[in-house]
C-alpha cells in the first residue's frame, strides 16, 4: 500500500506563488504516471496537471503557462510550482499516483488527503 503526504498549500494573495509537493512511500513496485487535481466548493473535482514517469506532461488549459509539474523518481516525489495565481484557482488540491504493484505487476489509483490553496487579497 502506499502512502501519500502533501505539503505547501496555504495563503496567498492574487499574482503570488505556492509549492506543492506530494511524496510517495510504502511497499510498491513504482510509481507511473503522478498528477494534481483540485476541486473547488460546490464544483467538481477537475484534472490541474499530470506527468508520465518519463517526463511528459499535460496541463488543464486554465492554468497553462502558470503552472509547473515536475517530479523526482528517485524520491518518488511529484511537484506542482503555482505562479500567477488567480482567486479563482482556491480550492483543495489534490495529489493522485498511478502504482504499479511488486509482486502482481497490476496497477492502482491513490489519492492524497488534500491541502488548501487560498488565493485572496
Amino acid at each position: 500500500q502506499v502512502q501519500l503526504v502533501e505539503s505547501g498549500g496555504g495563503l496567498v494573495q492574487p499574482g503570488g506563488s505556492l509549492r506543492l509537493s506530494c511524496a510517495a512511500s510504502g511497499s510498491f513496485f513504482r510509481i507511473e504516471s503522478m498528477g494534481w487535481y483540485r476541486q473547488a466548493p460546490g464544483k467538481q473535482r477537475e484534472l490541474v496537471a499530470e506527468i508520465t514517469r518519463g517526463g511528459g506532461t499535460n496541463y488543464a488549459d486554465s492554468v497553462k503557462g502558470r503552472y509547473t509539474i515536475s517530479r523526482d523518481n528517485a524520491k518518488n516525489t511529484v511537484y506542482l510550482q503555482m505562479d500567477s495565481l488567480k482567486p479563482e484557482d482556491t480550492a483543495v488540491y489534490y495529489c493522485n499516483v498511478l502504482v504499479l504493484r511488486s509482486i502482481t505487476r497490476t496497477k492502482y489509483t491513490s489519492w492524497g488527503q488534500g491541502t488548501q490553496v487560498t488565493v485572496s487579497s
